[in-house]
C-alpha cells in the first residue's frame, strides 16, 4: 500500500461547473481540507501557469501550478520554470494560419510555450500539415481550445519535473482529470481517476471511473481517495 502525497488536478471541466469557467465552491472547501490534512494539491492545466497559480492563492491550496499543458511551472508571481520554446509553436501557427481560412488566437492569458487557437478547424488536418513539414510540434484538444505544442510536451512531463524537484514518487500522486489532455499523466500515475462523462478513451485510461459532472465527479474522487486513505 501506498500513502498519497500529492493531488495533480486539471481545472477545466474537473473543478468547473457550466462550461464558463465558474468554480464549483464546494471543491475548493474539500481541497482546503486536504490542505490540512497534509495533502499538496497541484493543479495541471492547459490554461496559463498563473491562472492556475492565482486559483491557488485565494483557493488556499499549494502555491505551485503547472500550465500550458505541462510546458509552464510556476512557484510564485515571478518564477517561472519553462521546459519549452513558444517560437517553435509559432512557426507551426504561421504555417497553419496559410492552410486554413478559420484558424484564429483564442482570447486568453499570454502564454509562454504555446499557442493557443479556437476549436474552428480539422484537428487531424492541422497534425498532417505540421508532421508533413517536418515540424516537431502536435495540435491537442483540451475541450477549451486547441493547442499548439512541442511533441515532447504533455501534463505528465511538467508534473513528472515536479515531482522530481519535490522528491515524490508517482505512486504516491493521484491524477485526476476529464479530457484526452490527462491521460499522460494517467500514465505517469499509478493512481488515475475520471469521471463518466468523460470520453471512452479518457474512461478507459483512468483506473478509478465516478459519477458526476461539472464538479461533482471531483467531490466523489476526493470522497473516494479520503475514505481509502492509501491506494494499491
Amino acid at each position: 500500500m501506498k500513502t498519497i502525497k500529492l493531488f495533480a488536478i486539471d481545472i477545466d471541466g474537473t473543478i468547473t461547473i457550466n462550461g464558463d469557467g465558474a468554480i464549483n465552491l464546494e471543491i475548493l472547501s474539500k481541497l482546503r481540507y486536504l490542505i490540512k490534512l497534509g495533502y499538496k494539491i497541484i493543479y495541471v492545466t492547459g490554461r496559463s501557469s498563473t491562472e492556475a497559480f492565482i486559483l491557488s492563492v485565494f483557493g488556499g491550496t499549494t502555491k505551485i501550478s503547472i500550465g500550458e499543458n505541462g510546458g509552464v511551472i510556476t512557484k510564485s508571481p515571478t518564477d517561472h520554470i519553462l521546459l519549452a520554446d513558444k517560437e517553435k509553436c509559432m512557426i507551426g501557427y504561421n504555417l497553419l494560419a496559410k492552410e486554413f481560412d478559420n484558424i484564429e488566437n483564442k482570447q486568453v492569458f499570454p502564454r509562454m510555450t504555446e499557442v493557443v487557437l479556437t476549436r474552428t478547424f480539422d484537428i487531424d488536418k492541422g497534425n498532417k500539415i505540421l508532421k508533413e513539414n517536418k515540424l516537431d510540434l502536435s495540435i491537442v484538444d483540451s475541450n477549451y481550445a486547441f493547442h499548439i505544442n512541442e511533441k515532447k510536451i504533455n501534463k505528465a512531463y511538467g508534473l513528472k519535473y515536479l515531482l522530481n524537484t519535490l522528491k515524490i514518487n508517482t505512486s504516491e500522486v493521484v491524477a485526476i482529470g476529464d479530457s484526452e489532455t490527462d491521460i499522460p499523466m494517467f500514465e505517469l500515475c499509478q493512481n488515475s481517476v475520471t469521471f463518466e462523462s468523460s470520453k471512452v478513451k479518457v474512461k478507459k485510461m483512468a483506473k478509478f471511473v465516478v459519477k458526476g459532472e461539472s464538479g461533482e465527479g471531483l467531490i466523489n474522487a476526493l470522497d473516494l481517495i479520503i475514505r481509502e486513505k492509501t491506494i494499491d
